[in-house]
């Protein structure tokens, strides 16, 4: 009967905090998946646009807007990976389920051995289940 009750358990704070981050870094890396793929859209309306109207931007100057979702999208990418290097190193046990109290019931957080990977350095995927 205790192991339903288990996900209550104080001692997962930590990775539940860890688990939240990840699940809204994982949120706004979609969204900014895709305002980077409604872009291109964007950039050739504005120069159709910029074609009605026979105007040239100044010389040197540039859309950075693009260079900037690129670089929100690596940053987000970075966070997720770093997110998940400490998920899975505050797990307490490997390739099983680990239920967490993510605010709405117990979810399920787990490391699972990748196949293939090596016995000297294993490779780990995290599975989250909310």
């Amino acid at each position: 009967m205790s192991s339903n009750l288990d996900y209550l358990n104080p001692n997962l704070k930590p990775l539940e905090d860890k688990l939240s981050a990840y699940i809204a870094a994982e949120k706004e890396l979609q969204r900014a998946e895709i305002a980077s793929s409604n872009l291109p859209v964007e950039e050739a309306d504005e120069a159709a646009s910029a074609n009605a109207f026979e105007q040239r931007p100044p010389t040197g100057s540039y859309d950075q807007r693009s260079d900037e979702v690129h670089n929100q999208l690596e940053n987000l990418r970075d966070d997720l990976l770093l997110l998940r290097r400490e998920i899975i190193d505050l797990l307490p046990a490997r390739d099983e389920w680990v239920k967490v109290n993510l605010g709405y019931g117990p979810s399920r957080v787990g490391a699972f051995r990748l196949a293939g990977s090596s016995d000297a350095g294993p490779e780990y995927e995290l599975r989250v289940v909310h």
